[in-house]
């Protein structure tokens, strides 16, 4: 693995560890290492909240998509009576719980030929943007950056602006010396 899970952790996902945002998402290749470290820093990260798993595995590319999430974050964002509503829409068993709707989008990644879109609805990303973006086929937005956004693009500019700004300072925190759990916010 030429790069550390820890700095993938760093590069893709400080938003999510600094708790500004509920999850994140990436792509890496498998590697003979990749397993054991996200064994680790499961294990590390778990007490503060934090899980990682692989939600696609790809044995043709041999790439894997990676979930880092807060987790109580994530089952609120579920909970909303709106999401359960969409989400159900789109044929997911909300009454099973985070769990098994997480393995339903996982088959939904691994099966289907279209993406999935409403993941954005489990990376944190408004509804209705989510909503838009299905409903406009990603044309119309009125921004885009870490999504497109359907609503308010001077909001959803700051918020863009501060997963940037995270990002930019956990980099330079962690390549000064910091190690990745003394740069986790507590959730």
């Amino acid at each position: 693995m030429n790069q550390t899970l820890e700095s993938m952790l760093v590069e893709s996902c400080a938003p999510t560890l600094a708790g500004i945002k509920p999850a994140n998402l990436f792509r890496c290749t498998e590697t003979p290492e990749l397993f054991p470290a996200m064994f680790a820093w499961n294990r590390k990260l778990r007490p503060g909240g934090l899980q990682i798993r692989v939600l696609k595995r790809c044995r043709r590319t041999g790439s894997c998509l990676i979930y880092v999430c807060r987790r109580a974050w994530v089952q609120q964002v579920l909970a909303q009576q709106a999401v359960q509503d969409f989400l159900s829409g789109q044929g997911y068993d909300m009454a099973q719980g985070m769990e098994h709707v997480l393995c339903q989008l996982s088959r939904r990644l691994c099966v289907r030929s279209d993406f999935p879109h409403e993941i954005g609805i489990f990376l944190g990303y408004p509804l209705r943007d989510v909503i838009g973006f299905i409903q406009n086929q990603g044309q119309n937005y009125t921004c885009c950056g870490h999504w497109k956004c359907y609503g308010d693009a001077e909001e959803a500019q700051k918020i863009f602006d501060s997963y940037r700004s995270c990002t930019a300072c956990y980099k330079r925190m962690f390549e000064t010396g910091i190690p990745l759990l003394e740069l986790i916010a507590a959730a």
